[in-house]
């Protein structure tokens, strides 16, 4: 894998979340999607996805200080 100057590979760079970003793509880029089933599957989960980040970014703060400083420089899951 591709890695930076500062040692993360090359897609943290651009968000804080590549493997979630990922995700979304696959929920929400199918081909047919029926109200019933699978929108309220990818809304769902993306929701999940979105509540799911703020604890586990909060858990990062708190394991590694040095975290916060890159959550103000890099965008969550949409590219700047």
């Amino acid at each position: 894998m591709r890695r930076s100057p500062s040692g993360r590979p090359a897609l943290y760079r651009l968000v804080r979340h590549p493997l979630y970003v990922g995700w979304f793509f696959a929920f929400w880029m199918t081909p047919t999607m029926t109200a019933a089933h699978r929108l309220l599957f990818a809304v769902a989960t993306t929701a999940y996805i979105l509540i799911a980040i703020q604890f586990e970014e909060r858990d990062l703060v708190r394991a590694h200080p040095e975290y916060e400083e890159y959550r103000r420089r890099v965008p969550m899951v949409v590219l700047a």
